[in-house]
């Protein structure tokens, strides 16, 4: 029998982890945004300020691409799990490098 008030998940113990996962669900997705921007941000003061809005929007679309091949692709994470923020900021670097090396010098 059902325990009362909908307190069915604390009788099965660690499935009860399972419906309360955190108190921040979403930390691991606002760590890997501020990861992105403070990547592009750092590239940009390293290659002397030739604008933000260029590195952050290539290292936001090569974060997205990192978690893409991290959840997706390859199936080495889950949402659940923290390692497709370093996948996603692994791929950011990696972007902001081919950036600054491909890109044209007027």
């Amino acid at each position: 029998m059902p325990g009362p008030g909908g307190e069915i998940e604390s009788l099965f113990g660690a499935g009860a982890s399972q419906v309360w996962r955190t108190r921040l669900p979403y930390a691991d997705i606002a760590i890997a945004v501020l990861g992105a921007f403070a990547l592009a941000w750092t590239a940009d003061q390293l290659t002397g300020r030739r604008g933000l809005f260029a590195t952050s929007l290539v290292s936001g679309v090569a974060g997205l691409a990192g978690w893409f091949l991290a959840v997706r692709v390859f199936a080495v994470s889950t949402m659940d799990q923290w390692t497709w923020v370093g996948w996603s900021l692994a791929a950011s670097v990696i972007a902001l490098a081919a950036f600054f090396l491909f890109r044209s010098k007027r």
